[in-house]
């Protein structure tokens, strides 16, 4: 159990590890602090908070467990600035969706006795955005990076992996590097994918979209993801990605190749070897 659980930036993910936290009864007091004075405002009375903090300094200073749930490019800065008021052994981590620039960063800040730095991604979100969008079961049976660098804390690295079993999720410990690489394949070209095909067909009549079956909804939901967040993922996680576009594109030319000639084996062939891939998921 944690004994003070802090997030900075409750977004989505940041209310939804509160909520969960709350909900199994995997903590003991939770401070959050907002940018905004407006949303501060707003989370004031949550029943899934106990406090409201005015700055990040303020609710850091007791904490023992800090989540850091801001926007990618944000996260740095912020893990500098708490950094000298952190309360003595405690762990700091965050949700971002790219690990290498982050990790390395936090690495650099210098800290009170026995605080460190883990990174951790929960692969869990929405295409909502906000606060009051959280959900106590958004982690449930989902996937949770941790990436410690080579010098973390083993007693720390138990702890954070705990915390986020307790709230559902199924823990998968990589080095940030490797996590990059990883979530540029099976997160970050999904969305360029389905993007690209939103874009290809915005070309076309407006009225086509409603004569899909759910084929068209499924393989674009993503698609209705914040702009803003996935360019700052971009930018963040650029080389790894375009070395899985590269894959992708590579695929779809040969797709298009064997259609030229009608050669219909290797279309088989294809569709098999996808199927087959896709089967595979875990119920």
């Amino acid at each position: 159990m944690i004994q003070h659980l802090a997030i900075l930036a409750p977004g989505l993910l940041g209310s939804s590890v509160a909520r969960a936290a709350r909900a199994r009864g995997r903590v003991g007091t939770i401070t959050v602090w907002a940018r905004r004075a407006e949303t501060r405002a707003a989370l004031r009375g949550q029943s899934w908070l106990d406090e409201v903090a005015d700055t990040p300094e303020q609710a850091v200073a007791r904490a023992s467990l800090v989540v850091l749930a801001a926007p990618v490019d944000r996260i740095i800065e912020l893990d500098r600035q708490i950094a000298p008021h952190l309360a003595a052994g405690a762990i700091v981590t965050d949700v971002g969706s790219v690990k290498g620039p982050i990790c390395a960063a936090a690495g650099a800040h210098a800290r009170p006795p026995g605080a460190c730095f883990i990174g951790s991604h929960p692969m869990a979100g929405s295409e909502k955005t906000g606060w009051e969008h959280g959900q106590p079961g958004l982690f449930e049976n989902r996937v949770c990076f941790v990436t410690p660098t080579a010098d973390a804390p083993a007693a720390a690295l138990r702890s954070l992996e705990d915390f986020w079993r307790g709230l559902g999720a199924t823990v998968v410990v990589a080095a940030p590097e490797k996590h990059d690489e990883i979530v540029a394949h099976v997160s970050h070209l999904p969305q360029a994918v389905a993007t690209s095909l939103a874009c290809a067909l915005a070309g076309k009549d407006g009225q086509w979209r409603h004569l899909a079956g759910n084929g068209l909804r499924d393989t674009t939901r993503i698609a209705a993801g914040d702009a803003t967040m996935w360019v700052e993922i971009f930018q963040q996680n650029r080389d790894a990605v375009l070395h899985a576009l590269a894959r992708q594109e590579a695929e779809l030319a040969a797709f298009r190749l064997a259609l030229e000639r009608s050669d219909w084996a290797e279309i088989r062939a294809r569709l098999e070897r996808g199927k087959a891939w896709r089967d595979g998921f875990r119920a």
